[in-house]
């Protein structure tokens, strides 16, 4: 005689023993001062173009890529589709995109997840900034449109392994050659690096010491790209560690207006202000995902919402999100206008993701022990708006542009 427990067991299950799903990913307005109330009906449909593709097309899927560290190259795909990969790059073939709307662009995708904002980052941001700004007219329309579209991937080698922060020290040398260069040296970090696609790498020229730009295909010969491992951060996007060997560039790969370290400083003055407003995105989601949990979340036999300290974080949380959207907003006004200044761009990314990281630590806080699983969203984005902190330049190389425009002392050199 077999008996079925299923019954009695599920009428005899503690109530209030199993938790509950929570539904922690739906876009909330987080705008409690109106910053963006003024932005035109172009620009919002950028930004909601991205937002309808973070929430359809990212969040269903981005916590198993980001776990198993993989890179999904259909979502890509999908950015290019949507015109969501060129950061406001002008390209042949495409319509004017508003450096607001690139900004905009990049907050929604950071909302979704921090790996898909850094390939928009490094693709439109990087990558295609280098050629458009750097290129000539033959070299703009032979390679921006196929990387617009998400057809070609593009990588952008300036970091060393011994020259990160101080990077103007780069050693990878160009040596001049009949019909081109030969390049030789180290990259890494270097976004998209091993994806086969091409990589805008910046070299030292042996004759007379300039920093020199060359798009190098990924096939090239002696051209060699290993996949970092072992990332807590960016997880959903591969960086690479790049060794060159002999590789010969030919003269129409050549960048003919990057002549000196002043124009790849000029590429990354363009970006810096993009990852202020990646931090604004990420310390969203985690503010959202804080006030969703404490809607749905029940302790001491009342939602967690109904405390008084939970209020006061989320205050807190909305508080400082509303203090960066603010910065962000009149920086990026500044740029649109052509008044950013470097110390001005430093400024925001320096505040911005300290801020990020704090809104992060308090909403992983507020979750408890659910803070730290993935389907939960804010662990995910806690351990990515580390890496932000970190690239186009660190806290402390921001500090002390900052502190130089202050005091007007450089402490760098």
């Amino acid at each position: 005689m077999t008996t079925d427990n299923t019954a009695s067991a599920t009428q005899t299950f503690p109530v209030g023993t199993m938790e509950p799903e929570y539904t922690l990913n739906e876009a909330l307005d987080t705008d409690e001062a109106g910053t963006f109330a003024e932005i035109s009906d172009e620009d919002r449909a950028h930004w909601m173009r991205a937002r309808a593709f973070v929430q359809e097309d990212v969040l269903p899927v981005i916590g198993e890529y980001w776990d198993n560290s993989e890179y999904n190259l259909d979502l890509v795909a999908r950015m290019g589709e949507l015109d969501l990969l060129r950061d406001g790059v002008d390209v042949p073939g495409y319509p004017p995109m508003s450096k607001m709307a690139a900004g905009l662009i990049s907050m929604e995708l950071s909302r979704g997840d921090g790996s898909i904002s850094t390939v928009a980052g490094v693709q439109g941001g990087l990558a295609m900034r280098s050629i458009a700004m750097c290129g000539s007219d033959e070299q703009k329309q032979r390679w921006l449109p196929d990387m617009a579209a998400g057809k070609l991937l593009g990588s952008f080698a300036l970091t060393e392994p011994t020259h990160g922060s101080d990077s103007i020290g780069l050693e990878t040398s160009a040596v001049p050659v009949e019909g081109g260069y030969v390049l030789n040296g180290e990259k890494k970090w270097i976004g998209n690096g091993s994806m086969g696609g091409i990589t805008v790498v910046w070299a030292r020229s042996s004759e007379d010491g300039k920093v020199l730009g060359f798009v190098v295909p990924q096939d090239s010969e002696g051209y060699t790209a290993t996949t970092i491992t072992g990332k807590l951060s960016l997880r959903a996007i591969h960086q690479a560690h790049i060794r060159m060997e002999n590789v010969f560039v030919p003269t129409e790969n050549v960048l003919p207006k990057a002549q000196s370290f002043k124009d790849t400083s000029a590429v990354l003055f363009a970006t810096r202000i993009g990852v202020a407003w990646a931090a604004v995105g990420h310390a969203q989601a985690c503010y959202e995902s804080a006030v969703q949990y404490a809607a749905q979340r029940k302790q001491f036999g009342r939602q967690l919402a109904a405390s008084q300290i939970v209020q006061e974080r989320l205050a807190r949380m909305l508080s400082e999100l509303t203090q960066i959207q603010t910065l962000v907003m009149a920086m990026a006004r500044k740029e649109e206008a052509g008044s950013l200044t470097g110390s001005q761009a430093s400024l925001a990314k320096f505040t911005a993701t300290r801020t990020a990281r704090q809104i992060a630590a308090n909403a992983r806080d507020l979750l408890g022990g659910n803070g730290i699983l993935l389907e939960n969203r804010v662990a995910r984005h806690f351990a990515d708006v580390e890496a932000i902190h970190t690239y186009e330049g660190t806290e402390t190389v921001q500090a002390l542009i900052i502190g130089k425009s202050i005091t007007g002392i450089s402490a760098y050199n």
